[in-house]
C-alpha cells in the first residue's frame, strides 16, 4: 500500500492541515496542460492551483493535471468554474479534496457548498465514488464514512457584497478558507483593471485581518512579490505569488527583446 500522503486510506486532508501549520505559497495554473502543470509541479511550490473558471479545462482535463501533480510535493487546490452541485460532484469523484469556489456573495451560498461537498445526511453530494479516482477505484473502503471531513473547502469572496457579508460566510462551518478575487473585487467597486487601487487595497488588507481573526484560512493572488509578503504579514494562510501563462509569456517575451537588433 503505497504510503504517499495523497493517498491515505483515511481521508486526512493534508492541505487543510498544513493551511493551521504555516503560510502556504502557491502558483496558478491557467495553461490547462499536464505537461506544463508537472514542470511547475517541480518548483516545489505548497500548492497548485488548477483553474477551471477562467482557464480552457474540464473535467477531463482537471484529472490529467491531477494524476501530472500527485508525485509532487505541491498540493492540488480545483478552482471550480462556478457551484454547480453536479459538477462539484465529478470534482470530488476525480479526486479533488481541495476546491475554491468562485462568486460566492453570501452565506447561504456558502451553505450550499458545504452541502454539494457532503454526502448525506449532511449534505448533498450523489454516492458514486466507488469506481472512481476519489477512492482508488475501490482500495479506501471506509471513503464514504470519512470523505465528509476530509474536502477543503475555500470560496472566493470577489463583491463588494460578498465584503458586506464576509463576517457571516466565515462562520459558515464546513467554510475552511475564503480567498479575495482582487479582479473581480476592484471592477465590483467601480475601478475595473486596477485592483491595485489605494480603495481596492484597503478593502483587500480588511478583509484579509477579517477572515484571520474569524479563524479561517485567507488567501488571495497578486504577481506583486511586495504586495504578497504584505498580504502574509496580515495573517494570509494561502498566497498564489504567480501565473504560469504570465511566467511563460514574460520569460519569452524577455528573451526576444534581448536579441532585437
Amino acid at each position: 500500500m503505497s504510503t504517499h500522503p495523497h493517498t491515505h486510506l483515511t481521508m486526512t486532508n493534508t492541505f487543510k492541515q498544513a493551511l493551521r501549520d504555516k503560510a502556504q505559497i502557491g502558483l496558478w495554473l491557467s495553461m490547462a496542460n499536464s505537461y506544463t502543470a508537472e514542470i511547475c509541479a517541480t518548483a516545489g511550490f505548497d500548492w497548485l492551483l488548477i483553474d477551471g473558471e477562467h482557464a480552457p479545462n474540464n473535467v477531463q482535463t482537471i484529472l490529467t493535471q491531477l494524476q501530472a501533480v500527485a508525485p509532487y510535493r505541491a498540493l492540488p487546490v480545483v478552482r471550480s468554474v462556478n457551484s454547480d452541485v453536479a459538477l462539484i460532484k465529478q470534482l470530488l469523484d476525480i479526486g479533488v479534496v481541495n476546491l475554491l469556489v468562485p462568486m460566492v456573495d453570501t452565506a447561504e451560498q456558502a451553505q450550499a457548498l458545504v452541502r454539494a461537498t457532503r454526502y448525506p445526511p449532511e449534505g448533498v453530494r450523489g454516492v458514486g465514488a466507488a469506481a472512481a479516482r476519489a477512492t482508488l477505484w475501490g482500495q479506501k473502503t471506509d471513503y464514504v464514512h470519512t470523505a465528509n471531513n476530509g474536502i477543503c473547502l475555500l470560496v472566493q469572496a470577489e463583491t463588494s457584497t460578498a465584503l458586506d457579508n464576509l463576517q457571516a460566510i466565515c462562520s459558515v462551518d464546513g467554510v475552511d478558507g475564503v480567498f479575495i478575487g482582487p479582479a473581480d473585487l476592484a471592477t465590483s467597486m467601480g475601478h475595473r483593471g486596477n485592483p491595485t487601487h489605494p480603495e481596492v487595497q484597503r478593502a483587500i488588507d480588511q478583509a484579509i485581518i477579517t477572515i484571520a481573526q474569524s479563524g479561517k484560512a485567507a488567501g488571495t493572488i497578486t504577481s506583486d512579490p511586495q504586495l504578497a509578503r504584505h498580504y502574509l504579514q496580515l495573517g494570509a494562510s494561502f498566497v498564489a505569488v504567480g501565473l504560469d501563462a504570465i511566467l511563460l509569456a514574460q520569460a519569452t517575451r524577455k528573451l526576444r527583446a534581448e536579441f532585437v537588433l
